[in-house]
């Protein structure tokens, strides 16, 4: 029975805490952490946690964990994971793990200290059907990755922005890149591999932020695969898709938040209808989740591997996001590994500047 902790109860605690309890007997939440007390009391007892403690360091101190879910607001995910891995306890931190590749890159060297691990919630990776397709595409089942999509259009009123954190760069480090598509291109890298080049627009339409509430890539891929990106927050019927068009078959899913095999088709193309029976032979009504991560980090803990999503797997989809702002406030193709701490977009994913007025 492994312990573990969540520190910030806000909606998306609800998720972790409902994987940790489908998770049986293999993993017990002991304790939470809040800024609000109350808020925090209120949590613990609709989920049975035994109890809380005002600060992570009281947490750290008084509890043995194994590891701890940080739930809170983008701007405290590096202090906080700094802090567990200080302490030799495994995170699994909510997306954006970080506001820059600089922040990443700190936690990449504070890992390498400590006998704890980071993983990232890219929990998308982790539904059977993405699963089942990264293991078609390895063994060569579906030939050739031609042309491929990724659309996450959503729809964010201006209430929404109200909350003090949301939409400036200082609290989230970015607007739908950062805190939206992030899951779906995330999905995108995980099937398609290294990412050669970005061609990028971001552009502020209508939310009144400091942010981009809309932005779109064109990305080339080392393997000549091309792809478009939209990430929306504009879009008042709001989908997930993705698409890959294959030598061998067109693979699609449309979803929201989640996805089961039910939201994927796969269209073979002329005389080649056995990808079909390859792709069918194994359905799940598994909801893609936090529920499905969790099992896999677990199982990972259990055999004294490395959990997944590692520091290295995240760093690629943050590079990505960092080229992408970099291609769109330069106006410039952004290539793979150009970005390092002398680039403006390392420390910072608003780089120069977006080249709009600050509202904030």
């Amino acid at each position: 029975m492994r312990r573990a902790a969540i520190i910030g109860t806000g909606a998306i605690a609800a998720a972790h805490a409902e994987a940790l309890r489908a998770a049986g007997g293999r993993v017990e939440l002991v304790a939470v952490v809040d800024v609000d007390a109350g808020r925090a009391t209120a949590f613990a007892e609709e989920w049975g946690v035994p109890r809380t403690h005002p600060t992570p360091a009281a947490l750290l101190d008084a509890e043995d964990l194994d590891l701890v879910h940080i739930c809170t607001p983008p701007r405290s995910h590096v202090p906080l994971a700094l802090e567990c891995l200080a302490g030799n306890v495994n995170v699994l931190v909510e997306k954006p793990p970080a506001l820059s590749l600089s922040e990443i890159d700190m936690l990449i060297a504070a890992e390498r200290g400590s006998t704890g691990r980071v993983a990232t919630v890219f929990q998308h990776r982790f539904g059977p059907a993405a699963i089942r397709l990264r293991r078609l595409v390895s063994e060569g089942v579906l030939g050739r990755s031609f042309v491929a999509k990724c659309d996450t259009l959503w729809y964010r009123g201006d209430a929404y922005f109200d909350v003090p954190w949301r939409g400036t760069w200082e609290s989230e480090g970015g607007g739908p890149t950062m805190g939206h598509g992030i899951h779906q291109f995330d999905l995108l890298l995980s099937i398609l591999g290294p990412w050669q080049e970005i061609r990028a627009v971001a552009v502020r339409q209508a939310r009144d932020v400091q942010t981009e509430d809309v932005s779109l890539a064109l990305v080339t891929f080392a393997d000549g695969t091309v792809a478009s990106v939209i990430n929306s927050l504009l879009s008042p019927r709001e989908t997930s898709q993705l698409r890959f068009d294959f030598e061998r078959a067109t693979v699609e899913v449309e979803h929201l938040y989640g996805y089961t095999d039910a939201h994927w088709t796969i269209t073979p193309a002329p005389g080649h209808d056995e990808v079909v029976a390859a792709w069918r032979g194994e359905q799940a009504l598994v909801v893609s989740g936090h529920r499905c991560q969790l099992t896999a980090l677990l199982d990972a803990l259990d055999s004294g591997e490395t959990p997944p999503v590692t520091l290295a797997d995240t760093r690629n989809t943050m590079e990505f996001i960092a080229a992408l702002y970099a291609s769109a406030f330069t106006g410039a193709v952004v290539k793979a590994g150009e970005i390092g701490p002398d680039s403006p977009f390392y420390a910072t994913m608003e780089g120069i500047g977006a080249p709009w007025a600050d509202p904030r």
